[in-house]
């Protein structure tokens, strides 16, 4: 079971306000907006959403800083976490500080000076997002050759770990579920057990409901509410080799991999979120949104905006009238635009 609902409140949903009763608990801090892949599943890749940046060390202490109860920061966006050099030195404090830290990365950058920075950092999680277990797959899909790159970096820090007897970070090899890459499920949970990483995650793919001429994932290529009987066999049969290999196969929310792919039979599924109560997403440049999907689910990505980390304090943010607003509407027939077409399965 995914261990996520553990760091966020215990909040009563039928009692939701505009108004948050309590401070986030989880914070997601985009180190960078900057990435060194071209994932036709991006926006990065077509467009940056705001102009590059990096969230620096001192930024991050006066972010973190106005949230005494935050338990939890996940140090990832859009971009590539181990671009920004201040990264080891941002998981120290936060460590000092009491808190679970984790980060996605693609992992091409993970050589051994960036291990032992890892390790001696105390990180308690890192998600590889390996998204094929081919080399012609991976190229396919994540536009750059670098599949036999990331093997390598990940048996080295599985082998680092070993040798320092460190227990952390916590390893994860992640597949967003394409059409493309779902055949490839057993083989990828055979090469994490190869490797020696013992957790698996299947993603849901997010991608723009309106027309984007190719450019980015579309409909078509996701698995969400149209699985095919074929594919779901294959879920299933990657569920049984997983517990025989004694391997964690898990979705990438608080729920199973089949079901969150699964549309729930029920009108506005949009309600079941609990994100704008309990986290706050902090972009490179400090603007505030509602969830991790927000870069995912527009064009106009400022119109999402709920204030701005450098020009506001977190707390007015947090309980201001945008927020309220947003909250607001999430809570009734009519959502904001970018939450219509989320699946509440999705990383609750």
């Amino acid at each position: 079971m995914n261990t996520d609902s553990a760091y966020f409140q215990a909040i009563d949903p039928e009692r939701r306000e505009a108004v948050a009763a309590y401070d986030p608990t989880c914070l997601y801090l985009e180190v960078s907006n900057e990435c060194n892949l071209t994932c036709k599943t991006c926006p990065l890749t077509y467009g940056k959403a705001e102009e590059p940046a990096a969230l620096g060390f001192e930024q991050v202490q006066q972010i973190v800083s106005q949230f005494p109860d935050v338990k939890r920061v996940t140090l990832h966006g859009v971009g590539e976490p181990l671009l920004n050099r201040d990264l080891p030195k941002i998981i120290r404090w936060l460590k000092e500080q009491g808190i679970h830290v984790l980060f996605n990365s693609n992992g091409t950058l993970m050589n051994r000076r960036w291990q032992e920075a890892l390790i001696a950092s105390g990180l308690d999680e890192i998600r590889l997002s390996l998204d094929a277990a081919t080399p012609e797959t991976f190229a396919r899909v994540r536009g750059k050759p670098l599949f036999e790159v990331i093997v390598k970096n990940i048996r080295g820090l599985m082998a680092l770990k070993i040798e320092r007897g460190s227990p952390l970070p916590l390893v994860s090899l992640w597949l967003t579920g394409l059409r493309e890459t779902i055949k490839e499920l057993p083989d990828f949970i055979r090469l994490a057990h190869s490797l020696g990483v013992d957790r698996v995650h299947l993603q849901r793919l997010v991608y723009w409901e309106e027309e984007n001429h190719g450019r980015l994932a579309t409909a078509g290529q996701s698995l969400f509410g149209s699985l095919r009987d074929e594919e779901e066999e294959i879920i299933a049969s990657g569920q049984e080799l997983a517990r025989e290999l004694g391997i964690s196969f898990e979705a990438s929310g608080a729920t199973s991999p089949a079901a969150s792919l699964a549309r729930r039979d029920r009108e506005q599924p949009w309600k079941d979120c609990m994100r704008p109560w309990t986290l706050m997403y902090i972009s490179a440049r400090g603007s505030c949104f509602p969830c991790c999907i927000a870069p995912f689910s527009t064009k106009d990505l400022g119109s999402l905006s709920l204030g701005n980390a450098f020009a506001e304090d977190l707390a007015t943010i947090w309980n201001g009238k945008r927020y309220q607003e947003f909250r607001q509407r999430l809570l009734s027939p009519d959502p904001p635009e970018c939450c219509v077409g989320c699946g509440a399965c999705w990383s609750l």
